[in-house]
């Protein structure tokens, strides 16, 4: 995918360097700041969340969530749910085969997929009701509808439900000194202003997403402040460091303010992060061989997939991956595929989700991780039955397809059932807030728990039942 401009006199590529951590560019040591307030205040009506009930039903094993969000909406009639004996008018042009698990059949265009169909679950009755894509992702992150109206979803609130990341941050904490909850490669933006439900909301900063901003594609990639050695020595990490100390003794005056200390405090924790070896490993791509690397693909979804592979690996409990989409002309429309759908999917769409989707559940499974991985693909809604007068489907909520693996999911199912068209549910229709119960409850948070916002108003963190058919 190509770089894209980011607005008037901004280059795509310089934003992406900035690696900025949390979503309004807190640096490292400013968000180490407010998690540290935010652990030493305890109980407050916004951040702390009160237990209202037990979950019921088998236990999911995940220890991490990888979340890969298909930005613009992945049709489900041309990659899980196909309709061979449809019309052409709906089914398309695209053939069918058969997959692992007897009876069920992906598009030609998932072959590898389709090997591996007894790893993973294959959810063909997922639906809501809202059909604009701010709005409809926000759904379908968060796990409930948004509470502002569908037109103000293009931007973020503090008055919004956290990202299910944000809860896992500040309901089980960090591992291994590496930030609880990631995004890759950037958060969606396709005409500007980042989305509604990629942060924290009212659970507030210090729970928001470490971004990377960076494409891992590119000779160029930096994770920001936590590069890996290679890409900021030790040595350099020192002089800061010394420099650091020597500005300290300069200004020992202002060090005995409270503000100073908590300062000198929260630096000294982002070095001992930034100097760790385990989060240097974690964002090190060149320490993988040239054959994995092109087993994910040689494109940003696929590079971006594997290090949420490594991420996880190294203790981040939630990483999201974002598919790159903007709408400006310059870098491609994502899965927003309103004109000559079947050729882009075939050429731009099915074979980089194949290749991504399928080395990941590969590699966890080879490494013993899949049983506490949970993962999860999905985009904002499907794309309508019929084709438009542009070669192309456009937004339909009312039915599509979701893929979730590992984390205590049992493999080779299919959830659901779509009608003769994949139009409507037919059978077990699953709503978003199924799915982020399931999310909840599959890492041992109970979704029964419920938060209040800053006005004090409680909510629960999943609005339906986990899908316990599932685990």
């Amino acid at each position: 995918m190509t770089d894209l401009a980011a607005g008037p006199g901004v280059h795509r590529r310089a934003l992406l360097r900035i690696g900025a951590v949390g979503l309004g560019g807190l640096t490292l040591p400013e968000l180490l700041r407010l998690q540290r307030r935010a652990e030493a205040a305890g109980p407050s009506p916004s951040a702390t969340a009160t237990a209202s009930g037990t979950s019921a039903g088998p236990r999911g094993k995940a220890r991490s969530v990888i979340l890969l969000f298909l930005s613009g909406g992945p049709s489900q009639l041309d990659m899980w749910d196909p309709k061979p004996d449809a019309p052409e008018a709906i089914r398309g042009s695209f053939a069918t085969i058969s997959t692992a698990v007897p009876g069920v059949r992906f598009t030609e265009h998932l072959p590898r997929m389709a090997a591996l169909a007894g790893k993973f679950a294959v959810l063909r009755a997922v639906s809501h009701a809202e059909s604009g894509h701010p709005a409809a992702a926000y759904w379908m992150m968060v796990g409930s509808p948004i509470l502002r109206p569908a037109t103000e979803a293009g931007f973020m609130s503090r008055s919004d439900h956290p990202h299910p990341g944000s809860v896992v941050a500040q309901r089980l904490g960090p591992r291994r000194s590496l930030p609880p909850f990631v995004m890759v490669p950037e958060a969606m933006a396709p005409n500007g202003p980042e989305r509604a439900g990629q942060h924290a909301g009212f659970l507030g900063a210090a729970f928001d997403p470490y971004r990377i901003n960076s494409d891992p594609n590119l000779p160029d990639f930096s994770p920001g402040v936590l590069a890996p050695a290679g890409e900021i020595a030790a040595v350099r990490l020192g002089d800061r460091r010394r420099l650091l100390e020597a500005l300290s003794r300069q200004f020992a005056a202002f060090q005995e303010t409270l503000l100073s200390r908590e300062r000198d405090a929260d630096y000294a924790r982002a070095f001992d992060i930034l100097s760790s070896r385990a989060a240097q490993r974690a964002f090190d791509l060149s320490a993988e061989t040239e054959a994995t690397r092109d087993r994910y693909g040689r494109h940003t979804f696929g590079q971006s997939v594997l290090l949420a592979r490594r991420m996880v690996e190294a203790g981040v409990r939630l990483v999201q991956v974002n598919w790159v989409r903007h709408d400006n002309g310059t870098g491609g429309r994502g899965y927003d595929t309103h004109g000559d759908h079947l050729d882009w999917a075939k050429n731009r769409l099915l074979p980089p989700t194949d290749a991504a989707f399928s080395a990941l559940i590969e590699d966890l499974d080879g490494r013993g991780l899949l049983d506490e991985t949970l993962v999860i693909m999905m985009g904002e809604f499907g794309r309508t039955p019929r084709f438009n007068d542009a070669a192309g489907r456009d937004h339909w909520p009312h039915c599509f397809s979701v893929v979730m693996a590992g984390g205590g999911v049992r493999g080779g199912q299919v959830l659901g059932a779509s009608d003769k068209i994949a139009a409507y549910p037919a059978a077990d229709p699953v709503s978003p807030e199924n799915l982020t119960a399931t999310l909840f409850h599959a890492l041992g948070i109970d979704p029964k728990t419920t938060i209040q916002d800053r006005q004090g108003r409680p909510f629960p963190l999943a609005g339906d039942k986990p899908l316990y058919r599932l685990l």
